[in-house]
């Protein structure tokens, strides 16, 4: 078949089993707003970032692998996934140990134990799902997204708007979700019996923590770029003003939304057509194509902005919630360059090369850092956001030297200058809200959209060529 036209059914897959589900993700936000204080949505944040950054580590990114590994047909798929389970059990069981340490926290310490069952129940809950992906099950993968939100959707509804259960209600949400999501695709998919202590080989293991140790702190530095400075706004701001910012996440997360979609397909079509001769147009092709529709879909965000923040929250008197929108047009630009580099961290993961992963990572984790200690006592909120966009931009610009020495293709890099000034212009007046933004907004959008139009147009004719 045809390499872009896979890559395109794929992702088109993906979609359709997402996207619903993705939406009612964001319109749960007016729930959470409406459920609980500013102050209780930030430490419900805060414990839900720190699950994310926690699972992968304790689980030594046997998920990662799983994908790596799984999707080679150079590798038994029983096997890879037996050492998966058998190293993220090892870990787990440490961090059991070690869990008492929460309670030094003072945010999460009331929910420790919950905390470590979330971490149990999510590592499982990707173990099961990157397998099935991996298998090539990509629609009960996509069939496996819709069904978690639903289940996520209906306990938050039971949890925060019938018992009022606050945080606790919010984490068990995400408990339950993940619980039957693991049970569910472990039967769907017979997983069980890809699991067997036989298949545990000593070389593979080695392998692949090989590959996966690396990664290991290059989630807790993605995590010190995406979310560290949430807690940074906690603690040098206030609880109120991170319930406020976190909310300012949600509708970028919109851009996330659209790009995992296409980067879960992506991912398979770089590992299997890595040795394909003509690698680098593909490369190319796609990525212009990739940075065309980000910067197109990022400009109708802002353009949209604060419309799309009054329909996301709750906005009752007393709540503060509807002020994110003076920080999500700096968000967005953040996550921009947030996508272009989980793109070129495919060639990283294609050839092994998660060592690349980590010290790019690591450039980008310390500017943020550095940054959060210099701008948010100056400008706050605003200096959070700032510190956030700058890393990542930081983390682009060296992927897309060093990316490329891997895997060679040529890049448009004045077209994508001109456009990250266009989104940048829009987000100060999307943020100042200078006079006529919304026609200023518009005429933007409309230019973005004429400047990347030919890249997409291209694409798609690569796409139906027979």
């Amino acid at each position: 078949m045809n390499k872009y036209r896979k890559l395109a059914g794929n992702t088109l897959i993906f979609a359709i089993g997402s996207f619903g589900a993705k939406i009612l993700s964001y319109l749960l936000v007016r729930l959470y707003t409406g459920c609980m204080t500013e102050s209780e949505f930030s430490t419900a944040d805060l414990i839900y970032q720190t699950v994310n950054v926690i699972y992968p580590i304790v689980s030594f990114c046997m998920a990662d692998a799983i994908i790596r590994f799984g999707i080679d047909k150079g590798y038994d798929n029983k096997k890879v996934f037996s050492n998966a389970v058998f190293a993220a059990v090892i870990g787990l069981t440490f961090f059991a140990m070690l869990s008492p340490i929460m309670n030094f926290f003072d945010v999460i310490k009331n929910y420790g134990f919950l905390l470590y069952v979330c971490c149990y129940c999510s590592t499982f809950r990707q173990l099961a799902s990157n397998y099935v992906r991996a298998a090539g099950l990509v629609k009960l993968f996509a069939a496996d997204g819709i069904m978690s939100m639903l289940t996520v959707a209906i306990s938050n509804i039971l949890l925060l708007k019938v018992f009022g259960m606050g945080v606790t209600g919010y984490i068990l949400s995400t408990i339950i979700s993940d619980s039957l999501s693991f049970i569910g695709l472990t039967i769907i998919a017979q997983i069980y019996k890809k699991l067997d202590i036989k298949f545990i080989n000593l070389k593979l293991l080695k392998e692949m923590l090989k590959y996966a140790i690396p990664l290991v702190p290059v989630y807790v530095l993605w995590w010190i770029i995406s979310a560290s400075d949430r807690w940074f706004v906690y603690k040098m701001v206030s609880p109120v003003d991170n319930g406020i910012y976190s909310v300012s996440y949600k509708i970028p997360g919109l851009l996330i939304t659209l790009t995992t979609l296409f980067f879960q397909a992506w991912q398979m079509s770089a590992i299997e057509n890595k040795d394909e001769k003509d690698i680098s147009s593909f490369y190319k092709t796609v990525f212009g194509a990739y940075t065309s529709i980000v910067f197109i879909a990022a400009a109708g965000i802002i353009m949209l902005v604060k419309p799309l923040t009054y329909i996301l929250v709750d906005d009752k008197p007393g709540k503060n919630f509807i002020f994110a929108y003076h920080y999500t047009p700096v968000l967005i630009i953040a996550m921009v360059f947030q996508c272009f580099c989980q793109f070129l961290s495919s060639i990283y993961n294609t050839h092994k090369k998660s060592v690349n992963s980590l010290w790019t990572s690591l450039a980008a984790a310390v500017i943020n850092v550095a940054l959060n200690f210099i701008l948010i006592p100056h400008f706050k909120v605003y200096g959070a956001a700032i510190a956030t966009a700058l890393s990542y931009f930081t983390c682009y610009a060296i992927r897309i030297f060093d990316a490329r020495k891997i895997t060679p293709f040529k890049v448009a890099h004045l077209k994508i200058a001109i456009n990250t000034l266009i989104i940048c212009y829009m987000a100060y007046a999307a943020s100042a809200e200078l006079p006529f933004v919304y026609i200023q907004l518009s005429l933007l959008f409309v230019i973005i959209t004429v400047l990347n139009f030919d890249a997409v147009i291209k694409t798609l004719k690569k796409i139906l060529k027979k």
